[in-house]
Parts: structure tokens; C-alpha cells; sequence
């Protein structure tokens, strides 16, 4: 055998590789975005908590920490003070310039791989990492483990007048539990070093979808005009993703219309049949994108449909991760994307999340993270991978295979819909995986108090809605869950949200074909019936209402156990059930209570109060009943003892597939048409 012809076999044998995480900067927004993208490089600081995990079960011994010890405990996350800044201008989308004798690091929420997350749901074994370089420097490699611990992986010298290849192959040990790969980039003293194109490969071989695969998006809004054309031009700027997309199905349900924008023309011009531009009644959420999902599969092109959340501002590189980690998945599973909120662009809100199963609290398995202020590299915990029950659909990758086989959304207009779909997936094998990397920025919860709007229905029957479709049976403070929900809302004083509670139950309790059979009338009946309470009367102007009769003394300023937070509760409680008091005549509000304050204990002795919305736009004047709420709690007993008595009954009626299947969906469909 000749050398040609060694060459050419082992040509044969070497594997092919696909670019599956791109390395990428940010074009526009820099100054708001950069941390997530590259930051400076700085000496590491890891984490005691690290090295041995029992530390973070100790309690903090503040009782014998003098000055000095306090000073040490407040030095210990601080940057090195000789790190030096502005090394590094991102020339491109694709390419970083490190300045003479700079440094920079790529240990960041975008650009490091997300190692474990790959190890643990792909049959890859092995990672290559590519790039081009130009000038004097080096590259130097890291790879990280589940308790944060950085190793290096290798190093590359540069010294190039040209752009030159370069590349280092990872394996993909030592990732159970978590970890990422990346690498760091620094110059010589004497000149700088250009990184371009650089990405995270993966064999093919290990590919579970052989062919060619492609995505429709799924793109809901309601009013939100302005919002949705700006994802629609994000989208049709960016090739790559334009590459894998069959269309984008922009069901509009509201009367400020997307078609009515001013670039509207132009951008579906651009788009052509990359767009399929909808109109239907409003059918909240779970309408809007069941109808994108059902026209995805009606039309058999796409191998996935990918949910999106019209206001959400998109990482278009996030689109193309998300295609490609399904696409080497060794089963089919939905893939979610973190939440980066809006107004503080490097905060991660949420990335993965679970529920309760008892209390049906929401939980983000990791959030409220900035990493302009704690860096990937110096939060251990961010390294560890985090298994999620379900991923909100702001962003969310489902196969058009799955969805074929359990249906479409529930029809519950908002709330729990991402929720239950994600628990429907896993029932029949098919996990969620919330994928850090991928992500899109989005408003937070903040400014929002459901409990105050006529969205507490929704988020009371649906809660119940999903117990029952996902637990055979009831669980033991099922009465206590309905009747606690009811003594939140009256020490609150919001008495028409436990007007909506017995009202969502009462619907529940009449099954599926009850739900989808109001679904067209039932926001107005919530509207018109929420309106007879006199706590949702709200105005714009303080001077409308009487001057408080004393200051507001924040409750949240006294430190308290929650022992003793649970005893003041029910002797307030106590009081409203014995010595019911009344507020309705009061001729002046007690106190002004801020939103942020809002909470039980803020009303404890007080009889009235005015009270801003959570969105700092009205207030309302509220007004102590405790004879009605003695009344309603009464009633909460009841309806929850029914609800117990009548779980299986239940169960079986909701978990019945034609509460989500396709003709359900299309009846739903035909009977709410596009107001005109």
C-alpha cells in the first residue's frame, strides 16, 4: 500500500464534524449585553463550596464575627484589583480583537459549551473545538466539572500574519454531574490576536436525525404590534436560521394588527413563504400556539416547531442550538430556553423549572443570576447541570413527531399550558431539557400581580386543570391548598379574586367539555362578573381618594421566624373568622400600602387601605369585609371537599386525548374567527 493510499483511508476514517455552538458576539445592545458574550479575563475565585459541599450546610456564625472577619467575608468575592480593562473589541458577529498584552475570557452564559448538557442527552463522546487566528498570542483551553472546578485542557500558541486554522479535541469525561468547555484568549505584549470563527463541533456520525432537518416558529401576539415586527425582522436578518426554516406562523389575535406596521411589507417581501401570517379571535396562549402548532403538522415539512413569545427579544444563534441539540439527541425531547430578563439584560431570570406537586408553587431550578456582577467562571453553581420539569414558552423546540402523537396544548386560554405540555411529553418519553446557551431576553414577572387581575382565574382552575390530568389521585391537603389559596386573597382584602377561585372551581369541577365549550364567552364573563367587587375599582390620581390617616410602617421591616410569620397568619386569620370587622363605610383609608409591601401582614388591623397595582399605574382603595370572607371561606370548604370526592371522576375526563387532539383544536378554531 502507498502513502496516497495510507492517507486516503485514514482520510476515511477520521469522523465529520458539525459546528453545533458557534461562537458569537452581539452586534447591537453591547453595552447591555456584553457579559453574556466575553468579559475581562480575571484570576479565578473559586468557591469553598466547591472543594467540599458540606460547607454551604453550615450556618453563617455572625454572633462571633468581629470587624475584621466581616471585612474578609465581604472581600472574598471581589475582583483582583491589578485585572486590567478594555482588552478586548468584538470586531464582528463572528470575531474578537484581544488588544496588545490583553486578555479575555469566554467563560460566559453564550459562548462556553454546555459540556454535561450534551454528555448527558446525545451520544457524543467527543468535542473538537475550531477557530481562526491572527496575530501573536495564545488560546488557552478549560474545561470545568459539576462542582465548578476549572481544569486546564490545553493551550495553543499563535503567531500568525494571516488567519490560521486552529483546533483541540475535548473528551467527554467527567461530566455527570456537570460542566463546560471554553477558552480563554490572550495577546502578546506586543501585538494583538484576532479570534474568528470559532465553534464547538461534534461528530456526525452521532447525529440521531440522519436527514437535512428544519424548523417552523410559532409566533403568537395580541396587541403587542410593535414587539412581534421586531421578531420578525430578528429572524429574517439572521441566514443561518433562515437555512433550516420552512416558515414562521404569525397567529395574530388582536386588533392592533402586525399586518398594519409600517415594515410589514417589507419584511414578509423579504420572508415570502418563510411566512405564514394568521388572524383569529383571541385565544390567549395555549390558542395561539396550538394554532401554530397544528399548522406546522398540517403541513408535514418541519421536523420541529419552535414557540416564541412575540415580545421576547431572540438570540438568533439560540434558534440554530436548540435545532441542533435535538438533532443529535438519542431520543426525541423538547428543548427549552432560559429567560434573560428585559430590562437588565445580563440578569438570567429562569432557566429550568419544576413545580411543586403538593402547592403547585413554580420553581426555577436557576435564576435571578446576573452575570455581569458573577461571572460563569466564579459561580460554581451555575455549572452544575440542572434536570427541568418543564420550560415556559417564551422559547420552547417541541418535534412535530411528538406533537402528533399528544396533541396540542390544553384549551385553557393562559396559564399552565407550558406547564402540563412538558408533564404530557415525559408521561410518553419525552424529556425536557432547558439548555443553557439558549435563551431569549423577556420581561419579568415583577410588575405583575395575577391575584389582582381577572387573570387569578385562569391561574386557579388551571392549576387544578393540571393536578388533575397529572395525579391519578388527590393528594392529602387538597382542601387545604383550596382553602388557603382563599384566606391568601381575604387577608389580601381582594375579595373578588376568591369570587374567581370558587368561580374557576365551580368550572373545573363540570369538566373538559365545560371549558371548551365557553371558551368563547368566558373572558367577558370574568371581565363583566370581576367588576361588581369594589376592590377592582381603581383610578390614576392619589387625590381622588382621602389623605391615609396615619403612615405606612413597612411589616417587612421587622425580622421575624417563620414560625412566628405562621402564628401572627393564623391569629389574623383567627380574628377575621371571631371578631369580624368592617370597612366598608370607612369615610378614610388607615394607611397607603406600596405594592412591593403588599403582603397579609401589611393589612393586620388595618380595615382600609389604598393600595397601588403592581404595574405603579392606578390605585384602589380597599376595604375591609370579614363577613364575606367568613362566608366565602365556608364555601371554599365546600368546593374543595367536592373536588376531592370527585378526583378520579375527573382524572379520567381530563386525561381523556380529545381534551387536546387536533379536531378539538380545529372546532375551537372555526368558532372563533378574527374580529374584523
Amino acid at each position: 500500500m502507498t502513502q496516497s493510499d495510507i492517507n486516503t483511508v485514514d482520510a476515511q476514517k477520521a469522523p465529520a464534524w458539525e459546528t453545533v455552538n458557534r461562537v458569537v458576539f452581539p452586534t447591537k445592545d453591547e453595552d447591555l449585553t456584553l457579559p453574556l458574550y466575553a468579559i475581562e479575563w480575571t484570576r479565578p475565585h473559586i468557591d469553598a463550596g466547591a472543594q467540599d459541599v458540606r460547607i454551604n450546610q453550615l450556618r453563617v456564625d455572625t454572633t462571633h464575627m468581629n470587624r475584621r472577619d466581616l471585612v474578609r467575608l465581604l472581600r472574598e468575592g471581589t475582583t483582583d484589583a491589578s485585572t486590567q480593562t478594555n482588552s478586548f473589541t468584538c470586531l464582528s458577529r463572528s470575531a474578537i480583537q484581544i488588544h496588545k498584552g490583553g486578555h479575555a475570557s469566554l467563560c460566559t452564559y453564550f459562548n462556553a459549551f454546555p459540556a454535561s448538557y450534551w454528555r448527558r442527552w446525545t451520544a457524543v463522546n467527543q468535542v473538537r473545538f475550531v477557530a481562526a487566528a491572527e496575530g501573536k498570542g495564545k488560546i488557552n483551553l478549560f474545561r470545568s466539572n459539576g462542582r465548578g472546578l476549572i481544569t486546564p485542557a490545553g493551550s495553543i500558541g499563535i503567531d500568525a500574519d494571516t488567519p490560521t486554522a486552529v483546533s483541540n479535541i475535548f473528551d467527554m469525561k467527567g461530566l455527570m454531574d456537570g460542566g463546560f468547555f471554553w477558552f480563554d484568549a490572550q495577546a502578546a505584549p506586543d501585538s494583538t490576536l484576532t479570534v474568528s470563527d470559532a465553534g464547538w463541533q461534534v461528530p456526525t456520525e452521532e447525529r440521531r436525525a440522519k436527514d437535512h432537518t428544519t424548523l417552523s416558529i410559532a409566533i403568537t401576539t395580541f396587541n403587542r404590534a410593535p414587539y412581534c415586527m421586531n421578531q420578525l425582522k430578528a429572524i429574517a436578518g439572521e441566514a443561518s436560521v433562515r437555512e433550516r426554516l420552512d416558515t414562521i406562523y404569525c397567529t395574530d389575535q388582536g386588533t392592533d394588527l402586525v399586518c398594519n406596521q409600517p415594515d410589514f411589507e417589507a419584511v414578509a417581501e423579504d420572508l415570502g413563504s418563510q411566512l405564514t401570517y394568521l388572524r383569529q379571535g383571541n385565544l390567549g396562549g395555549s390558542g395561539g400556539f396550538s394554532r401554530g402548532m397544528y399548522e406546522t403538522c398540517k403541513a408535514g415539512k418541519s421536523e420541529y416547531v419552535l414557540l416564541l413569545d412575540d415580545d421576547a427579544i431572540s438570540e438568533p444563534e439560540a434558534i440554530l442550538r436548540a435545532v441542533q441539540f435535538a438533532d443529535y439527541a438519542k431520543r426525541p425531547l423538547l428543548v427549552g430556553g432560559g429567560m434573560l430578563h428585559l430590562d437588565n439584560r445580563t440578569v438570567l431570570w429562569a432557566q429550568g423549572e419544576d413545580i411543586d406537586a403538593r402547592r403547585m408553587p413554580v420553581r426555577n431550578a436557576l435564576g435571578s443570576h446576573d452575570f455581569a456582577t458573577d461571572p460563569l467562571r466564579d459561580s460554581p453553581e451555575c455549572h452544575q447541570r440542572f434536570d427541568a420539569e418543564y420550560n415556559g414558552w417564551w422559547m420552547c423546540l417541541i418535534p412535530t413527531s411528538v406533537v402528533r402523537e399528544i396533541g396540542l396544548a390544553i384549551p385553557v386560554f393562559i396559564k399552565y399550558d407550558d406547564i402540563d405540555y412538558s408533564f404530557r411529553a415525559k408521561e410518553h418519553g419525552y424529556p425536557t431539557v432547558s439548555l443553557p446557551g439558549v435563551a431569549v431576553w423577556h420581561q419579568g414577572w415583577h410588575d405583575k400581580d395575577p391575584s389582582r387581575t381577572w387573570e387569578e382565574y385562569f391561574v386557579q382552575r388551571n392549576r387544578w386543570v393540571f393536578a388533575l390530568m397529572h395525579y391519578p389521585r388527590p393528594a392529602r391537603s387538597t382542601l387545604l391548598n383550596v382553602v388557603s389559596a382563599d384566606i391568601n386573597m381575604g387577608l389580601h382584602l381582594v375579595y373578588s379574586g376568591i369570587a374567581l377561585h370558587h368561580m374557576a372551581l365551580k368550572d373545573v369541577l363540570r369538566g373538559p367539555k365545560h371549558l371548551i365549550d365557553i371558551y368563547p364567552t368566558l373572558m367577558s364573563e370574568i371581565r363583566t362578573y370581576r367588576a361588581s367587587f369594589p376592590d377592582t375599582q381603581s383610578v390614576s390620581d392619589f387625590d381622588a381618594f382621602p389623605e391615609p390617616k396615619r403612615r405606612f410602617v413597612p411589616p417587612s421591616t421587622a425580622p421575624m421566624t417563620a414560625r412566628q410569620r405562621a402564628v401572627d397568619c393564623a391569629i389574623a386569620f383567627g380574628k377575621a373568622m371571631l371578631l369580624p370587622r368592617d370597612g366598608r363605610k370607612a369615610q378614610t383609608p388607615d394607611v397607603a400600602v406600596p405594592t412591593r409591601e403588599s403582603t397579609w401582614n401589611a393589612y393586620n388591623g388595618v380595615d382600609s387601605a389604598l393600595v397601588t397595582s403592581s404595574d405603579g399605574n392606578s390605585v384602589t382603595w380597599m376595604r375591609r369585609d370579614d363577613r364575606l370572607f367568613r362566608r366565602d371561606v365556608t364555601e371554599a370548604i365546600r368546593l374543595g371537599s367536592a373536588l376531592y370526592r370527585n378526583w378520579k371522576r375527573l382524572h379520567d375526563a381530563y386525561t381523556d386525548p380529545r381534551f387536546t387532539s387536533f379536531e378539538t383544536w380545529e372546532k375551537i378554531f372555526k368558532d372563533n374567527p378574527a374580529q374584523e
